[in-house]
Parts: C-alpha cells; sequence; structure tokens
C-alpha cells in the first residue's frame, strides 16, 4: 500500500470509532489489510479504502436508510420488516431477545411470535395433514433433498395452498414443518411440539429436547439474509407458502449460507483429536485458508445463538469426545485468530453431541427457519407488492 493509501491505527479506530484492540481484531479477521509502517518502528499502517468499506458497511447497519453506491450485496435492496432485530451484539424476535426465547419457548410459540406478534403456538392447533408413506421414500438422499422434493406433493394434495389469507398460510405452513419433522424423526409431531417429535424419534434422552428446541427456535429467523429475501420475492409473486420454502430451501443449502455446516463438518473431521487443534489451525493460517464456522460480520464479539447453544451442549454432553473436540477447535481459533463460533459451528457440535443422523444440522437450520421464511412472506402477502430491482446495464449498448 502507498502511504497515501494507509492510514495510522489511531485515524483507523476514530474513523470507526472503535479500540484499538477491536482494529486489531478486524485485521486479524481479514477485513482490514495492514502492513509494516516501514520507519524502522513496529507500527503498522492501515488500508484506507478497507477502513472506509467498513464504516460505510456499519453505518448501514446501524441506519438501513443510508444508501451507499454499489452496495447491492450488503445491505440493499432495503425492505421494511418488523420480525427480526439484530442489534449491539443481540438477535431480537418482534423486540424480544432470542436467546431468552430459544431457553423459555418452544419452537411452535416462537413461531407464533414471529407469524402474528402472539407468544403462542395456536398456528399449530389443527394440523390435519398426513401424507401417504409411499411419498416418504428417498433412502440415500440428504433430508434437505427430501424436503425439497415431497414439497411439491404436499402441495399438490392440500386443496387449500393457495389460500394467501393469513390464516390459510399459517395453516399450511404448520403442516409443512410437521411433515418436515416427520421426514427427518419419523414421528408426526404431536401435542408435546416439533422437538419432543424429534428427540422421540432418534431415540434420545429427553434432555436432549431442550438442546433441539433451542436449536430451531435461535435459527427461526436472521433479518433479511439471502433466504429470506428469496423467500419474500417468491410471496411478492403471489406463490403459495410451498413454492416460498422450496426458494428458501434452495437458498439455504448454498454454501455461503445454511450449506456452510458441511465445510464446518468437514473441519471436525480434518482436526480429528483435540490435541491436533492448534496445528490444524495454524496450517490453515499458513495456508491462508479460512476458517468455516468462524468469525461472523455482524457479531464482532461474538454470535449470540452459538454462544447459547453451545453453553447447551456442553450442560448437556459435557464428557462427550465430540464436546471436547468442539471445545479444543473454539479455544484454538479464538487464541491464535480471536475468532468466536457462529451459529453453523453449533449447530454441527450439537448434532455430533447428541450424535443425530448424517445432514441434521443443515436440517435442523432449515426446519427452524421455515419460520422466518413465513414470516417474511406473511408480511409480503400483506404489502401487496411485486418485489422487482432494476439493473444497472454495464454490457454492450446496441449501434
Amino acid at each position: 500500500m502507498r502511504e497515501q493509501q494507509s492510514i495510522t491505527a489511531e485515524e483507523a479506530a476514530a474513523i470507526l470509532g472503535i479500540s484499538r484492540a477491536t482494529l486489531y481484531a478486524y485485521v486479524s479477521r481479514g477485513l482490514i489489510r495492514s502492513e509494516a509502517a516501514g520507519d524502522g518502528s513496529r507500527r503498522h499502517r492501515y488500508a484506507a479504502a478497507d477502513v472506509e468499506a467498513l464504516r460505510q458497511r456499519r453505518e448501514q447497519q446501524r441506519n438501513p436508510s443510508v444508501a451507499v453506491e454499489g452496495a447491492l450485496d450488503w445491505g440493499a435492496p432495503l425492505l421494511e420488516s418488523s420480525i427480526t432485530l439484530i442489534d449491539n451484539g443481540r438477535l431480537y424476535y418482534r423486540g424480544q431477545d432470542a436467546t431468552v426465547l430459544a431457553l423459555n419457548a418452544s419452537l411452535e410459540e416462537a413461531a407464533g411470535l414471529i407469524w402474528t406478534g402472539q407468544l403462542e403456538a395456536a398456528p399449530f392447533a389443527h394440523v390435519v395433514q398426513r401424507l401417504p408413506e409411499r411419498w416418504e421414500a428417498g433412502e440415500g438422499l440428504s433430508p434437505i433433498t427430501r424436503f425439497q422434493a415431497v414439497l411439491p406433493q404436499a402441495s399438490a394434495a392440500n386443496a387449500a395452498a393457495y389460500d394467501l389469507r393469513p390464516e390459510g398460510v399459517m395453516a399450511s405452513s404448520a403442516r409443512i414443518m410437521h411433515l418436515f419433522t416427520r421426514l427427518l424423526s419419523g414421528v408426526w409431531p404431536g401435542d408435546e411440539g416439533i422437538a419432543a417429535a424429534l428427540q422421540a424419534g432418534w431415540n434420545l434422552q429427553p434432555k436432549t429436547r431442550r438442546v433441539l428446541n433451542a436449536a430451531l427456535v435461535l435459527c427461526a429467523d436472521h433479518e433479511l439474509n439471502v433466504s429470506a429475501f428469496t423467500a419474500r420475492c417468491i410471496a411478492s409473486a403471489a406463490a403459495t407458502p410451498y413454492a416460498v420454502v422450496q426458494g428458501g430451501l434452495a437458498a439455504l443449502e448454498g454454501t455461503r449460507h445454511g450449506g456452510h455446516t458441511e465445510r464446518v463438518e468437514a473441519l471436525f473431521l480434518e482436526v480429528g483429536r483435540p490435541e491436533e487443534a492448534d496445528e490444524v489451525i495454524a496450517a490453515r493460517l499458513r495456508r491462508g485458508d479460512s476458517l468455516p464456522g468462524f468469525g461472523h460480520p455482524l457479531y464482532p464479539q461474538g454470535d449470540p445463538r452459538a454462544r447459547l447453544l453451545l453453553e447447551l451442549v456442553e450442560d448437556c454432553c459435557p464428557r462427550s469426545a465430540a464436546w471436547e473436540l468442539a471445545s479444543a477447535v473454539t479455544g484454538a481459533a479464538e487464541g491464535l485468530l480471536g475468532l468466536r463460533p457462529t451459529i453453523d459451528f453449533a449447530l454441527v457440535t450439537a448434532a455430533r453431541a447428541l450424535d443425530l443422523p448424517p445432514g441434521s444440522p443443515l436440517a435442523l437450520f432449515a426446519l427452524g427457519r421455515t419460520v422466518g421464511w413465513i414470516g417474511h412472506a406473511l408480511e409480503q402477502y400483506a404489502a401487496g407488492t411485486l418485489i422487482r430491482p432494476r439493473a444497472r446495464y454495464v454490457g454492450e449498448w446496441p449501434a
């Protein structure tokens, strides 16, 4: 970097309104480039362009109405929503702390809050649809693929699928979530709810129900991420809730979204044993490889969803090999890179500690996030507008 393109640590910290320690953490995460000052001292200079880009990003997070030129990949287009707020390192569903809800509310109650504003499981009171067993085939397919395969059949079997009134949408959505639960566990949810059905179908101890429910609630929504935006676009065309969820699943399984859990699982396999964690992560650092499951741009001080879920896993399975390995990896990541785990890492840890079937981390993510997709669809149906961004043409003009 030329000197005019770089600034001092004091200048960078002042522009961002952060401490020097936080500045160094951003550098370690690759958000800001730095290099030795070259004056014989131990000081470093920091890329002015990176600092400005981060300042604009933080400004958009604080004030989404401020549009930043060229920011379509981070913060634009802007849509109004009253569902989820991410603020000061915390996650809120309609003003209620999601981590508190995960400890005290069922997934069904959280869905009621997101869908209606009321913390109650009323939308799940009368789920009647049951699919023929032949529709539940799919041996050898991942859970997420089975979800996608069966949705069109379930939609065709539901005469009310095109009822886009709020009560109709919620009834169809409750059916979808019960269907996903059945596909995952072999058990239809009863009065005790979805987490209980998963625990029973997977033949787990009763104490694991708290972990499963918390994982689902913590995944319920995360503002206007790529799958939620996809869901809103589909809903804006007046497509059914089944189509909304189908689109959400397609976006979720990408490796930059929920499919990131597969990269985290690969990291667990790469580390193998707790005593290898430091060396494996150091080797990744030397190669310039990223560390999947660590460092969330919206939570510089750590993902609160991961923090809670990991605490619950430790409380449930403190002596499991999976927990010991996860603890070693998190310790190495924070010690070497200053990075904390994300919800993706926590989901994989939970699945391994509870010995869940293959593909469960992404499946739990999808089942929980279905709540958010439907919440955004309900808002979009009510808005009655078509989401249709314009493109800035950069190709050849006709002669």
